[in-house]
């Protein structure tokens, strides 16, 4: 099993969530209002206010066999828009 992490802007959660769905993943998680710091800049809730939005964090656990559709699919709005996509070992308890 693997858990995909993705961080973008919440402006285009619409185009991840349509993404994911043609990817065919069995489920996933959105939590939206993310702030932090990246390595280029800082993402805060007062961005909100100023019409820049916040960050969405979106989680997916798939199998492997996945992964491969939804980095086609997830691709080319992180690459346009920018964000990250990390993938790691997840166990289920």
């Amino acid at each position: 099993m693997k858990r995909l992490d993705l961080i973008f802007s919440e402006r285009e959660l619409d185009a991840i969530i349509k993404a994911l769905e043609i990817a065919e993943v069995p489920g996933y998680t959105v939590m939206k209002h993310a702030t932090g710091r990246g390595p280029q800049t800082i993402v805060s809730e007062d961005m909100e206010f100023t019409g820049l939005g916040a960050n969405a964090h979106v989680i997916v656990f798939c199998e492997e066999e996945v992964l491969e559709k939804i980095k086609t699919n997830v691709s080319p709005t992180l690459n346009y828009y920018g964000g990250v996509a990390y993938v790691s070992e997840a166990i289920e308890l």
